[in-house]
Formats: structure tokens, sequence, C-alpha cells
């Protein structure tokens, strides 16, 4: 059953407000957010505010070519993300916000005056900065628990290593117009893409990569090694603090690789 079925009058309000608070903190336990709480659960998100993470079902998607995001939706740029969800990314927001996460500033130029009379103006790019979340990709495969930090499942050709593990940066996205006089909309929800992994100065995901290496797109590609079948059902964990393993009694709710593989999306490599 999809989230418009699921979700009252007042409830979508709810979201709605949620998203427009931009530096939202939590508040104590209400009906309304035990409400919200049990439609993330129906999406299939698993909240615990209490530790400060939020486990959300996504699948593999490219494995053998070249990536700008870490996580989209079916509409977003599925070519060339690690990873897919079909959470609408409204929705994921709502769980975020209610760990008490701030928005932080995203990549911004800046242009310097030339050096020279007669030289170029200088251009820096500045990486993300501020509150976010630590990222890690888990699941279930013939028998044994499989628990990574995401950096490391990332491969930056530059260095010959492993994406440098950070805190992702969150940004929340943001509401515009998309004509003259129409109402505004949730940008992540219409684009469909949720983190990216190279710079985009748009700031319309809700995290981004925060790294002044990822300024470059033609870099990042999946260690496809340590990943199971492009379409295979992982779960993607949020949360506020590093963690050293998998929080106890999560494994539960962790996706099993089926035996012998998945089709994957299409789009998918």
């Amino acid at each position: 059953m999809r989230l418009a079925a699921l979700l009252p009058n007042r409830l979508t309000l709810l979201l709605n407000l949620l998203l427009a608070l931009g530096a939202f903190r939590p508040l104590p336990a209400a009906p309304q957010e035990a409400e919200l709480e049990a439609a993330l659960r129906a999406e299939g998100l698993v909240l615990e505010r209490e530790h400060g993470w939020l486990l959300a079902p996504v699948q593999v998607q490219i494995k053998h070519d070249l990536l700008e995001y870490l996580l989209v939706g079916p509409n977003g740029a599925a070519h060339e993300s690690l990873f897919l969800t079909r959470v609408r990314p409204s929705l994921l927001n709502a769980g975020l916000l209610l760990l008490g996460v701030e928005p932080g500033r995203n990549a911004w130029l800046e242009t310097l005056p030339p050096a020279a009379a007669e030289a170029p103006p200088e251009r820096r790019i500045h990486a993300p900065e501020g509150d976010g979340f630590y990222l890690y990709a888990a699941w279930r495969e013939a028998g044994e628990t499989y628990f990574f930090r995401v950096e490391d499942l990332v491969r930056n050709f530059a260095s010959g290593r492993s994406l440098r593990r950070h805190r992702w940066v969150y940004l929340g996205s943001r509401f515009a117009a998309l004509k003259p006089g129409a109402a505004e909309s949730f940008l992540a929800d219409v684009e469909g893409n949720l983190i990216n992994l190279s710079f985009f100065f748009q700031g319309n995901t809700l995290l981004s990569a925060a790294l002044e290496e990822c300024a470059e797109q033609t870099i990042w590609a999946a260690n496809e090694w340590l990943l199971p079948e492009s379409g295979a059902p992982l779960a993607l964990l949020f949360a506020r603090a590093p963690l050293a393993a998998l929080p106890e009694g999560l494994a539960a709710h962790l996706p099993e690789v089926p035996v012998g593989g998945v089709e994957p999306e299409g789009g998918a490599k």
C-alpha cells in the first residue's frame, strides 16, 4: 500500500511542517509524532530516536560504472547512483528531522580577484559543512551479516583508495515553484536524487558528501567486490554518531540477499 493511502490529512500537514521548519529539534512525544513514526514503519523505515539512527530500505544499483550519487529514487539519476530506494524523499527527510539534525551549508563556489591584471579570476570550490550523518550499509547473505561504512564501498580512482570516511552533511533539499505562479514543490521528491557523492550547487538533495575531492565527478565507482549483485536488497543506516558495530537488535531488520542473485532495475549495470 502506498503512502498516500496511509496518511490522513493532518499527518500530511505535519510532514509539510517538518520539511518547512529548516532547523527542527526533537519534540516530546505527541500523538502526531507517533502517527508519523507509524507511517515511517509502513514504508520500511526503522527509526530509533533514543540512539540516533534511521534505517532505510535500498537496493544495489550501479556496480560497474562511474558514480555521481550515493542514493536516488526511481525517478532520479539511477544510471549513476550506487543505491536506489523506493521510499519517498520527503518521508525519509521527515525521519531524519525527527533525529534533530540541523541543515548545513552546501558546497559553494567563490570567485577571487585575479592574481595579476590580465589573469582570469580564480574560482575556489568550498566543501559542504555542518551537521549531518554517518552512513552505513548492511545486509544478510548466506547466513552471514555484512556491515560497512558506505565510504568503504566507494572507490576513488584518483587516490587509488576508498572514499575517505567522514560525516555526510545534511542539506534537507528545498522548496521551489516549478513554474511561475505554481505551488512550491519539494525538489528531492521532484528530481528523485537523495544523496550526492559529487558536489551539486543547487542544494536539492537531502545529504551531500563533504570532502574537497568530491568536487570531481569522474573519479568515483563502486568497490564492486564488496557488494552483492545489482538489484540486491540492502539497508542504509543514517547514524548521528559513528558506530563501531551494528547496533543491537538491528540484525532482525536487515534484508536477506536471495541465493542465486536478483534481477536488476532498469538502468543498472
